[in-house]
């Protein structure tokens, strides 16, 4: 059977390989799309598997918005090069897999991967191993955020270029207090809304690093305990969001913007691409040298 460009077409739509790929699968199968359509499965998911080991710490924060302040969500997909995290095919696979995101509420991203990516029926999980097979990086949905506004509040995101999203609720305020809010956040990274949020054993960690700092300075224990006193609220008000100050108004901090505004914020949440994971440093000059002492060592012994 004559393979034509028209079926070529049809299934490279269908699974995201590549035009060769495609007209070999076609090939080989005599024609049959459904049997050549398995086979680019079966070589996506190898290919897949060869380049699951990779570490993907670039990739780009994909939003999907409601419009009306009521659902946002954020995801984050990985790739291994910020090359490929700017490739329209990348793009457009972050895209439809936050609107899968918002359309279904998957429980987490395991059950993210077997939910239909769009009405092709096409699983996120397919559409990633055939998105691995075209771009020829390994890639990973990391985590995600689905957000949805109570009946007195208003869900806010910023992103920042592609790398940094925030998402904000609020109560109250002018209409772009929240955008504001989540720019400010996506700035400064705050650790939580007020200090009932902070990690009680973060904070005597702290105090016990203080302490020290301050014997070591051969200060009597009363004073001591002022200085960390001082040294502790001063840590709150840098590291949570009502105690830092408004970056677009350095001369107040956002808890009197909000009591300003009468307003105020439920939850925030900023996530960063690739934070945590570590990235790996490749040294080719020390592989190099490692090498060739290596072979001057076996002909040394020989």
């Amino acid at each position: 059977m004559a393979i034509t460009a028209a079926m070529v077409k049809e299934l490279r739509e269908r699974t995201g390989a590549g035009m060769m790929e495609c007209k070999k699968a076609l090939t080989e199968s005599k024609g049959d799309m459904e049997t050549a359509i398995e086979t680019l499965r079966r070589k996506g998911a190898a290919s897949a598997e060869k380049k699951a080991g990779r570490i993907t710490a670039e990739g780009i924060i994909a939003r999907y918005s409601s419009g009306d302040g009521k659902q946002e969500v954020l995801v984050e997909v990985n790739c291994e090069t910020d090359f490929v995290a700017k490739d329209d095919s990348f793009v457009a696979f972050a895209s439809k897999t936050a609107e899968c995101i918002a359309n279904n509420h998957p429980a987490d991203v395991a059950a993210l991967m077997d939910t239909a990516i769009d009405d092709s029926g096409q699983s996120v999980e397919t559409a990633r191993q055939a998105l691995i097979t075209k771009i020829g990086e390994n890639i990973s949905v990391r985590r995600f955020e689905d957000w949805s506004a109570n009946a007195d509040s208003r869900l806010n995101t910023y992103l920042h270029g592609a790398r940094i999203g925030v998402l904000v609720e609020t109560s109250g305020g002018r209409d772009d207090l929240g955008r504001d809010l989540a720019m400010h956040v996506a700035a400064s990274s705050p650790m939580c809304v007020d200090e009932s949020g902070i990690d009680p054993e973060l904070l005597e960690k702290e105090k016990q690093i203080f302490a020290a700092q301050a014997r070591e300075s051969g200060k009597p224990e009363d004073i001591i305990e002022k200085m960390v006193t001082g040294r502790i609220k001063k840590f709150t008000k840098e590291n949570t969001l009502l105690g830092q100050h408004y970056v677009k108004d350095q001369d107040q901090s956002v808890a009197k913007l909000l009591e300003s505004e009468k307003a105020s914020v439920a939850r925030f949440l900023r996530m960063e691409v690739g934070e945590g994971i570590e990235k790996r440093e490749e040294d080719f000059a020390s592989e190099v040298a490692a090498q060739l002492k290596d072979q001057k060592e076996k002909g040394n012994k020989e």
